[in-house]
């Protein structure tokens, strides 16, 4: 049996300025610490949790990245988001304790799980834990309507290039490289979640290319230009 690996604590993750411990004082933290659980790493297709699944808890992904999904009456997948580490997974699944959507990961990936009745006992004991838990429902109501948008009534093209930019600030967050980054989900993930073919996909970036705005080296992303990319969707905007 392999062993789990060695539990990080939110002290020194270098991820807790985007999670639950932000804002919390020290002995705040060692006592949210007390109950989070390290779950063993998931590979490329291993599901988190399924939809309908009665939700126990939160997940904070420590590393890596995950797909939200759902399987229509035809069994078609339809992507609806994705997470990245220092993100939440199951905020939606608060109102009546059950799961939305499934999610599985889209490489190898950890998380830390929040079991929901202990983290709701600490909310009420911890305000600033309460706090930081609604700014994080607010960034997650912000972060869905900036998708309802994304995927409206856009071209392909407004489509493409929003979803790198908000990928591009998205990992900007973490401190990462916001115009050299890995995209961990592949085409068909993508089309799918854009509601477009993989074929338009592939167009776009190349299209991005020749225009010298971005360069691609199969999931490897260089925004060259972000003036430019950002101006392919500033006029949509401004309307």
């Amino acid at each position: 049996m392999t062993p789990c690996p060695p539990k990080t604590s939110c002290l020194t993750c270098r991820l807790a300025d985007l999670c639950l411990p932000f804002g919390l004082q020290i002995n705040e933290i060692e006592t949210l610490e007390i109950i989070i659980k390290n779950k063993r790493p998931l590979h490329l297709g291993d599901i988190l949790f399924n939809k309908n699944e009665q939700c126990l808890g939160l997940f904070a992904v420590k590393s890596g990245s995950f797909r939200r999904f759902v399987i229509n009456a035809e069994g078609v997948e339809q992507t609806l988001g994705f997470y990245l580490p220092g993100e939440l997974i199951g905020l939606d699944a608060l109102f009546d304790e059950r799961f939305n959507c499934s999610v599985d990961a889209l490489e190898t990936s950890s998380v830390c799980e929040l079991p929901l009745t202990r983290l709701n006992e600490l909310c009420a004991k911890i305000p600033n834990l309460q706090y930081q838990l609604t700014r994080i429902l607010s960034k997650e109501i912000s972060t869905n309507h900036e998708q309802i948008f994304l995927l409206s009534n856009n071209s392909a093209k407004i489509k493409v290039a929003t979803f790198l930019l908000m990928l591009s600030k998205r990992y900007g967050l973490l401190g990462y490289s916001h115009t050299h980054f890995n995209l961990s989900m592949p085409r068909q993930t993508i089309a799918s979640f854009l509601g477009l073919s993989n074929e338009t996909i592939s167009r776009q970036f190349t299209a991005l290319c020749k225009e010298n705005i971005i360069s691609v080296n199969q999931r490897d992303i260089q925004i060259n230009d972000l003036d430019l990319l950002q101006a392919i969707i500033e006029p949509c905007h401004s309307h």
